[in-house]
């Protein structure tokens, strides 16, 4: 069992808030370490600066990126643009946690649908997706080229309604700790 595993989660709390610049180095890191060419420092510092369409967030433990997210708006939709946990960190719900701040940012935001594209072969993301209502749609072929994968595209519907709604909170009753939210200041 590696010491991130053996840590008891009641020794600090994990902690989501917006992503800054002084996370990106962080950030990258776990993007090197998941993805076979992962977006750039440009990228982010980019997606960061398009405060009014979309949230970046950070997942952190003891001050550590241990994960990110992003999402961006398109009219009455959010697509997810990514979700990465550290490995060291994955299977400990942070991307569980980060899912659930991004979608309730959506939903504040009024949207009616999100979506989001993943490898299929990333079985324990599909899962994820579809506890949060995702289904597939379709394939974008040769999405991932740098794997020579498509993308499975997904789709939640509905979102703002009852059920939705119940949905996030039976979710949320599965976290073993609460979730920490930094101010959001925008």
């Amino acid at each position: 069992m590696s010491a991130v595993r053996a840590l008891d989660l009641d020794a600090g709390p994990i902690v989501v808030g917006p992503m800054r610049r002084r996370h990106l180095r962080g950030v990258l890191g776990i993007e090197n370490r998941n993805s076979p060419r992962g977006w750039s420092l440009g990228l982010f510092m980019s997606e960061l600066s398009y405060r009014d369409a979309r949230v970046y967030l950070v997942a952190k433990h003891r001050n550590r990126v241990i994960g990110f997210a992003g999402l961006l708006f398109a009219a009455d939709d959010g697509h997810i643009t990514t979700v990465s946990v550290d490995p060291e960190w994955q299977q400990r719900k942070v991307a569980t946690r980060m899912m659930m701040v991004l979608v309730e940012r959506a939903l504040e935001r009024g949207v009616e649908a999100l979506t989001l594209e993943v490898r299929p072969s990333n079985t324990s993301a599909v899962a994820l997706y579809q506890r949060f209502g995702f289904v597939p749609v379709g394939v974008r072929k040769d999405y991932y080229r740098e794997t020579d994968e498509d993308a499975l595209v997904m789709w939640a519907t509905d979102v703002q309604a009852p059920a939705y709604r119940e949905r996030l909170r039976e979710i949320e009753r599965g976290f073993p700790t609460a979730t920490e939210l930094e101010r959001w200041d925008w």
